[in-house]
């Protein structure tokens, strides 16, 4: 019957039965066993077929084995019941059950179909079995009504694009079963019980496209107006930012926003942990507050398969937990192995910090980030930079944390990268300046620094106190060894001075590098090298 029409059913064996069966929902602490042998706490919210002396089944889902029919049954009582999807869904899948009825009942059954089902069952016990029908018991309560949906025939033919006539639609729906009243303005269609697919106007224009038939309806060009759309100025392309990456050898990957507890706990540099409360499995029971967690995944996958050399880059949103609700879009890139594929122009070496330095400086440039020493919980306590703009953190650095390596049984290191993407696309607007028609002038010192002293902070200071008419300073030897006190290391700067009004004399030139050797001497405790 249930093939037949759509109608679950179920046969009570009517001996077992204790005075009347009724619909009410489980009561706490109630147990039932189902028919296989299953033993379920029925929850409050669960509805459930019961008679005077306990819980018989779980109504739309599955029956109870206390009054299964057996070989001795010499009774059956048939049940045909109509329950509305919202009574039945989820009910299955809370006790780990998944059953004909109940899938039925989820997607809706038609309110006309028990009675009908419960005839056809018996005439089919009747006629194979035998036996003597008894009375028929009906109980409605609250019984479920179709609801009219207006139509209005010039919106379905706006919407179509053709013209049809009113009574070829309404033909159309007769012809489908629905009941069909003619008010002033619009047309009242009901459809019918077992139709619950039908609740709006475009649902019934549908069906009006489907019965006429898509093939019947010409094709026709869509019209519109094209416009160009505005690039602002200040912010780059996201897909500009990719093929960057691209070009330096990176892939991109798109990994899941929901990882485990462990791997969120081994990645996230702070904030509120956000679980989820209905996973969808327990391995993804976590919102991801840091895109390395799934860089790091994909590298062991890869890895697994035989990968030797990778790169490669995701941008997605975090939920660090800072702020609740909060989800800021980053961009995190990994590389691991060898810093070039292997040729025979050069020799193989592994890609180190540096490298990936300059994979992050060519994604702000020409904007001048700056790296300054940091530790972050995933990454190497002396292998970590934090990325700052304008004085503003905006990403981190490192190679990842030896007890990460060991962990995930890696060979090696890999290097990683975690930037606010939004500091990423930001673009400052370009501006003019005038070069200089005055040669420039280089000299270079030499100073020894205690040992600990970190060069790019040497850098950072020396470039934000450049004196007047210097315009820049770098670095370009260290020495530690022979020649040398203990604990101390030489270090070679090279400075350019110009000036963009005139030829500047040995006076002014000696004077800016004097101004530097002394704030390398204030700030630094760094003196000249004796020669």
């Amino acid at each position: 019957v249930l093939l037949e029409l759509g109608q679950p059913m179920h046969a009570f064996d009517l001996a077992k039965l204790k005075g009347g069966i009724r619909v009410r929902m489980g009561q706490a602490g109630e147990k039932l066993v189902l028919l296989n042998e299953q033993t379920i706490e029925l929850a409050t919210d669960a509805l459930t077929i019961a008679d005077d002396a306990g819980a018989l089944a779980l109504a739309g889902v599955m029956g109870g084995a206390s009054s299964a029919v057996s070989a001795a049954t010499q009774d059956i009582f048939l049940e045909s019941a109509h329950f509305v999807p919202a009574a039945i869904a989820g009910r299955a899948r809370r006790y780990g059950l998944s059953t004909d009825s109940s899938h039925r009942f989820e997607r809706g059954v038609d309110i006309d179909l028990p009675r009908h089902a419960l005839e056809r069952a018996t005439r089919l016990i009747l006629d194979i079995c035998g036996g003597q029908a008894g009375p028929l018991v009906e109980i409605v309560t609250e019984a479920p009504r179709r609801v009219p949906v207006s139509f209005r025939p010039e919106r379905a033919r706006r919407l179509l694009g053709i013209e049809l006539d009113d009574a070829v639609m309404l033909a159309i729906f007769s012809r489908l079963g629905m009941q069909v009243a003619i008010e002033a303005d619009t047309i009242q269609v009901t459809p019918p019980g077992f139709r619950f697919d039908i609740e709006r106007e475009v649902d019934l224009i549908e069906e009006v496209a489907r019965v006429y038939g898509y093939e019947a309806i010409p094709s026709v060009a869509p019209l519109g107006e094209a416009r160009l759309l505005s690039v602002p100025e200040a912010e780059r392309p996201t897909a500009e930012v990719k093929r960057l990456l691209v070009g330096r050898g990176y892939q991109e990957i798109i990994t899941y926003s929901f990882i485990a507890a462990e791997w969120d706990a081994d990645f996230r540099a702070g904030g509120q942990v956000v679980a989820l409360l209905n996973p969808i499995a327990s391995q993804m029971d976590t919102l991801r507050g840091s895109l390395m967690a799934g860089l790091v995944q994909t590298l062991r996958h890869n890895l697994n398969h035989g990968q030797e050399r990778l790169r490669l880059f995701e941008q997605g949103r975090c939920f660090d937990g800072t702020d609740i609700g909060a989800q800021p879009l980053r961009l995190a890139g990994l590389a691991y192995g060898n810093a070039r594929a292997e040729q025979w122009g050069e020799a193989k070496r592994e890609a180190d910090f540096f490298d990936i330095r300059s994979d992050v400086e060519a994604l702000f440039h020409p904007l001048p980030v700056q790296f300054e020493r940091a530790e972050h919980p995933a990454l190497h306590p002396g292998r970590t930079a934090r990325i700052t703009l304008d004085g503003q953190a905006i990403g981190w650095l490192g190679t990842l944390h030896p007890r990460l390596v060991q962990k995930y049984d890696f060979a090696r290191a890999p290097i990683l990268f975690e930037l606010d993407w939004s500091a990423v696309v930001a673009r400052k607007a370009p501006r003019y300046v005038g070069l200089s028609k005055f040669p420039t002038v280089r000299r270079d010192i030499a100073v020894v620094a205690d040992a600990e002293v970190a060069v790019g902070e040497i850098l950072l200071a020396a470039r934000a106190n450049l004196p007047a008419r210097m315009v820049d300073i770098s670095l370009f030897d260290v020495y530690q060894g022979k020649g040398l006190e203990p604990g101390k290391k030489s270090l070679a700067f090279s400075m350019l001075l110009q000036d963009t009004e005139k030829t500047l004399t040995d006076a002014e030139i000696e004077a800016a590098v004097g101004q530097m050797v002394q704030f390398l001497a204030e700030r630094f405790n760094a003196h000249l090298r004796a020669a």
